[in-house]
């Protein structure tokens, strides 16, 4: 059955509960008291099933009108490889090209940390089109934040930023 992303009202309830299933990725107590903060204010995408329980869950963040940024994404392990997190991530870019969006960000776990599970998830990126643009220590030296970020194709109307055109 294809799945289908929607914008959606807060779901922070659903933002703890898909993060429990997933602590090889989530494991970190603190950080997830964070993301369901952020759950309650963020922009909020979601894939739900036949009976409207939420699968997947994606926040976003808006700095400049040019760039969105996946702030997180999260997919129940139930759910994991059936397309939910790919039905998110088509809604959102389409979404953000809709409104003019050049950039889609994400930050995940470098590369230089060994994480099997953060490799999965890089590679999901990739083959989504996004390139790795800078690794930092922004979430400390035992942590690479990997800064990946997706240039989008906008109308022609919209290409031009020089006010030329």
């Amino acid at each position: 059955m294809p799945r289908t992303a929607v914008p959606s009202d807060p779901v922070p309830e659903d933002v703890a509960r898909l993060l429990a299933t997933v602590p090889e990725w989530f494991g970190q107590p603190e950080a997830n008291a964070e993301y369901v903060e952020a759950a309650k204010t963020k922009e909020t995408w979601v894939v739900r099933d036949v009976d409207g329980a939420v699968l997947g869950v994606t926040l976003l963040d808006r700095h400049f009108p040019h760039v969105a940024e996946i702030h997180l994404t999260v997919v129940d392990r139930a759910a994991h490889g059936t397309g939910v997190g790919t039905a998110m991530l088509a809604a959102i870019e389409a979404d953000a090209i809709s409104r003019g969006v050049r950039l889609l960000e994400v930050k995940t776990l470098g590369a230089s940390h060994p994480d099997a599970g953060y490799a999965r998830t890089r590679h999901f990126y990739v083959r989504w089109g996004f390139l790795p643009l800078e690794e930092t220590d922004l979430w400390g030296e035992a942590t690479p934040c990997l800064i990946m970020v997706k240039p989008l194709l906008a109308s022609p109307s919209a290409a031009r930023t020089d006010g030329r055109g």
